[in-house]
């Protein structure tokens, strides 16, 4: 780590102008959350493997930024030349760099790496002391990284209209009416889930995101794909020209962004799928000279790509595919639903499997009694760690119809490790499983028809009170956000407080957002809503998915989260206040809450009747895809609870 800080420093001291500071993003060319590990960079830097953070190298400092997720982490991870800098607690990194770097400093960036929000806003930051942003021509911790892994070649797959729902016809179709709408002639679509969804195209480019590393531009009679050609295979090619998609090289999409400011981005080929369907032969009845904008996301769009385009012609504004993707269609909803049933299936698959290991290797009482483990009968030679555990949770997953891999690392975790948030047990350092210690497993899948996510939180020996408190006080917020009607036009920050409430009644809370939402066979973080206590104006809609997962995580101890996927309907109310129209929440995910880490009592008649009722479906729902013994675990797990 050391070697590699000197030799950055080295190159940041030879640059022309010579820089004051090097930012090194966790972002790839597409702002993307998950990178391939060719991206990885701020991890090859610091050390630090959590998904977020920034990473900030001085002449004679290095700084880490990073969230609530991965404080503990990220402790952990950095060495003694780094210094953490908690994002929410410590100065922002744009406040940190404008106030403590010296007047006129060179900030050095990629500009490939950054997004144009982030850009305008570092600048802004900057003008008191007169400090600059400088971009890099080449990314100068590629040309330190002397193992940095090359650049796969993996082939870009079509996903079948009976999965995706609408054609990509009609989403062209979409979108081209909105880009008339706002007059755009128009769109760069730099993030990977937006092209991949738009396109009804998938890949293997990034782990857990079935995603390509390509760009996409669409025009109101035209559309291009920017993608290393050696991925398209000539039944991709042909089915992307028969949807009137033009092919071109990824590196091109920079030429092509200077073309397409100058209005001189023109298609090579004349695909019969060039009819936008607003009017025939590929063109739009209206006056092209009133769209003379470009449409760019500034969160996603690079800043490298944007400053090639006249600022005063280009729409800085969201992306209309992100609430597009976001509200799924009648197919998608129905494919979420039929994939999360058997993920639910393979979870209980698990927790049968578990169950009987951690009795038959360790003495524990089980997942059904509340005793003290018996040492005498634990295994001297035999070990399950939470690595060998949540492999075993990927071949319960791996057989059932559709799968297609992980939807992100399986958060696998013991004791004090469960307190780490966003924790990613590695085979050489992870625990071993503890019969008497909370282990909490967040996990998820890649199906055809969906993508899931779901977290548990079990004991095989004899939680304690406190630890049966916390997990009651979680699941309580868990049921309290489920359980919640709102009218239309409520966002999830609106919403946040519901889970947090039976925390805060004893002086608890957690230090993550309560929901995300679910991509379809895309990415597992999907925006543009979420709930959380940082305020995002994004409306709720009927037919969005969004994760229920409160949690609590006591560091050095243990950690307990609950998680469900949630569809968002329209509501029946008695009333219609305001003529709003209000909406409610379906549960998708099926496993059934451990029992004995409830503690009945803090449960009011209300929440009893949700866990029973919920319990009940669980094995209804269930049971199919279950045999005899599993069936029979299932049912003992959701037995009715009374008081």
């Amino acid at each position: 780590m050391a070697d590699t800080l000197s030799a950055l420093r080295s190159l940041m001291a030879s640059h022309s102008p010579p820089l004051d500071a090097l930012v090194v993003p966790s972002e790839d060319y597409h702002q993307s959350e998950y990178v391939s590990d060719r991206d990885k960079r701020r991890q090859f830097v610091s050390g630090f493997t959590g998904s977020a953070g920034l990473a900030l190298i001085t002449k004679n400092e290095a700084r880490l930024w990073t969230d609530g997720r991965y404080f503990l982490q990220a402790t952990q991870q950095l060495s003694d030349q780094w210094q953490l800098m908690r994002m929410g607690e410590d100065p922002a990194v744009d406040v940190w760099m404008a106030d403590y770097l010296p007047e006129g400093s060179a900030i050095g960036i990629d500009p490939w790496c950054i997004s144009v929000d982030t850009a305008q806003k570092w600048e802004r930051a900057f003008v008191k002391n007169q400090q600059k942003l400088v971009q890099t021509s080449t990314n100068l911790v590629d040309e330190v990284w002397k193992s940095q892994p090359p650049q796969e070649i993996n082939p870009v797959v079509i996903h079948p209209l009976e999965f995706a729902g609408f054609s990509v016809a009609d989403k062209l179709k979409d979108l081209r009416k909105k880009l008339v709408q706002v007059k755009a002639h128009s769109i760069i679509i730099s993030a990977l889930d937006e092209v991949c969804w738009l396109y009804n195209i998938r890949g293997t480019d990034v782990d857990y995101s079935p995603v390509v590393h390509a760009f996409a531009i669409v025009t109101l009679n035209s559309a291009f794909f920017y993608v290393d050609k050696r991925k398209v295979s000539s039944e991709v090619n042909s089915y992307l020209e028969t949807n009137g998609i033009e092919v071109r090289d990824y590196k091109a999409v920079s030429a092509d962004v200077s073309l397409l400011a100058s209005n001189q981005l023109k298609p090579s080929i004349q695909g019969k799928g060039t009819e936008t369907g607003i009017a025939g032969n590929g063109t739009i009845k209206a006056d092209e000279s009133n769209n003379d904008l470009i449409w760019a996301d500034p969160g996603y769009c690079c800043y490298a790509l944007y400053t090639k385009l006249n600022p005063d012609k280009v729409l800085l504004q969201q992306s209309p595919l992100a609430l597009a993707k976001a509200l799924k269609n009648p197919i998608e909803l129905e494919g979420l639903k039929n994939a999360h049933i058997r993920d639910g299936a393979a979870v209980v698959q698990y927790h049968v499997w578990l169950d009987k290991q951690m009795q038959e290797m360790y003495g524990a009482s089980g997942f059904f009694l509340e005793e003290e483990t018996d040492k005498k009968k634990q295994s001297k030679t035999a070990k399950l760690t939470e690595v060998t555990a949540s492999d075993k949770l990927e071949g319960f997953r791996a057989s059932k119809e559709n799968f297609r891999g992980l939807s992100f690392p399986t958060i696998s975790s013991v004791g004090p490790n469960a307190a780490i948030i966003h924790y990613s047990p590695q085979a050489e350092t992870c625990a071993e499983l503890d019969p008497d210690r909370i282990y909490l497993f967040d996990s998820g899948a890649q199906y055809l028809d969906g993508t899931t996510d779901i977290t548990r939180t079990v004991h095989f020996g004899k939680p304690s009170a406190h630890e049966k408190a916390c997990y009651t006080a979680v699941l309580k917020g868990h049921i309290a956000l489920g359980n919640a009607r709102f009218p239309n036009g409520t966002n999830g920050h609106a919403l946040d407080i519901l889970a947090r409430v039976p925390l805060w009644k004893d002086g608890l809370d957690y230090r993550h957002g309560t929901g995300h939402g679910i991509g379809s066979y895309l990415n597992v973080h999907e925006g543009p809503h979420l709930i959380s206590f940082r305020p995002r104006n994004v409306p709720l809609e009927d037919t969005m998915t969004v994760t229920d997962e409160p949690g609590y995580y006591e560091d050095g101890n243990f950690g307990i989260r609950l998680e469900n996927v949630l569809i968002i309907k329209k509501a029946d109310t008695k009333f219609n206040f305001g003529d709003k129209g209000y909406l409610q929440f379906e549960h998708i995910t099926w496993a059934p809450y451990q029992r004995k880490l409830i503690d009945v009592g803090l449960l009011t008649p209300e929440e009893l009747e949700w866990l029973n009722t919920y319990h009940a479906n669980c094995r209804s729902i269930l049971d199919s895809y279950l045999d005899e013994s599993e069936k029979a675990w299932l049912k003992k797990a959701t037995e009715p609870i009374s008081v």
